[in-house]
């Protein structure tokens, strides 16, 4: 079968080669997958380069998430049960660069048969993430405020869309005026540009970001936020935190350490959580995801959780596909288009 496959850690474009390799085969309580398309988020190019939070098993075929058809079981009631249908592949040991995967049963969900291979190869990881942050963990109610950093990416967006249908209000900081600039012309309200690296010194750069969101919010409180980058951002945001706050930290895009003064939570009793998707979905029980994936399909097909696709490569040319993925201004996903559904 053909796929891709990681020879070391490091830049994905050097690292990751074509390459054919035989097809595998289930073990009891597994499933073989015929794989659709996969995308190239910034998970997979983290764990590509090492700096993710599971190291690859050298050699390795990468990503974690994907759609395919279930083309055989290696036995047990809830493989055989998935025979023939298209479902989402959730990988935790990655291996969706392939045309092929195998995978524990209890990591593909059926989808409908309304969702386009593009919207269904990128069902999970935005959708679902941007979905269960906000409603599940966070639990943003109607006229709260919820700030989010790396607004303009593509969960940013999505969770921008979610506000608006939901009636939660989005404070979004960017970093740039070309990434507000394509914000505010998508809808968005409440638009901050700030940059910790452009400030001298961390007061100075949390006093700049105070400002912004005050002369937004005024008084009123801020209990929810949601940051991907870590480091100087996060630590910035955590002063605005009202009494009780939460913020959850879902990416380390900085790959920085979070620096803050213990009192910054003391005095507001505010707290940090980490979020992964993954170990999020792994408690939860098949009735759980069959709901989820009931309402991000309607979410989905609304267009409040759809994602953007900017281009689409196969296998064979997956350096392009990475160097694409790694390109600032796309409008979208990149995806690996495998197979014809």
């Amino acid at each position: 079968m053909k796929c891709v496959q990681q020879s070391d850690v490091g830049q994905p474009a050097k690292v990751l080669h074509f390459v054919e390799r035989s097809k595998p085969v289930p073990a009891y309580g597994e499933v073989l997958v015929k794989m659709l398309a996969s995308p190239i988020n910034p998970s997979d190019m983290m764990f590509v380069q090492g700096i993710y939070g599971s190291k690859p098993q050298l050699p390795q075929t990468p990503g974690f998430e994907g759609v395919g058809i279930v083309e055989a079981s290696g036995g047990g009631l809830k493989g055989k049960l998935f025979v023939g249908k298209r479902v989402a592949v959730l990988n935790k040991a990655a291996g969706n660069w392939a045309e092929y995967a195998v995978v524990p049963a209890s990591q593909v969900i059926p989808l409908s048969k309304q969702l386009s291979v593009e919207q269904a190869a990128t069902f999970f990881v935005n959708p679902a993430t941007a979905w269960i942050m906000t409603q599940e963990v966070l639990q943003v109610a109607k006229g709260d405020y919820l700030l989010q950093t790396a607004a303009a990416s593509s969960l940013g967006k999505m969770v921008v869309r979610l506000g608006q249908t939901l009636g939660f209000e989005t404070i979004n900081v960017v970093r740039n005026e070309h990434s507000a600039a394509a914000l505010r012309q998508a809808g968005t309200k409440h638009v901050v540009i700030f940059d910790p690296t452009s400030f001298s010194n961390e007061a100075q750069s949390t006093l700049s970001l105070t400002e912004q969101v005050r002369s937004i919010v005024g008084d009123a409180a801020i209990k929810h936020a949601i940051d991907p980058v870590g480091g100087a951002t996060a630590a910035a945001i955590l002063p605005l935190l009202a009494q009780d706050g939460r913020m959850l930290l879902f990416g380390t895009l900085s790959d920085e350490p979070l620096s803050f003064a213990p009192r910054t939570l003391m005095a507001s009793q505010s707290s940090i959580e980490g979020f992964w998707l993954g170990n999020f979905m792994n408690n939860k029980n098949l009735l759980f995801k069959l709901r989820l994936v009931r309402r991000i399909t309607k979410l989905i097909l609304s267009g409040v959780l759809a994602t953007e696709i900017d281009a689409a490569f196969p296998l064979e040319q997956i350096a392009d596909a990475v160097n694409h993925a790694a390109t600032s201004g796309r409008k979208g996903k990149t995806l690996l288009k495998i197979a014809d559904a």
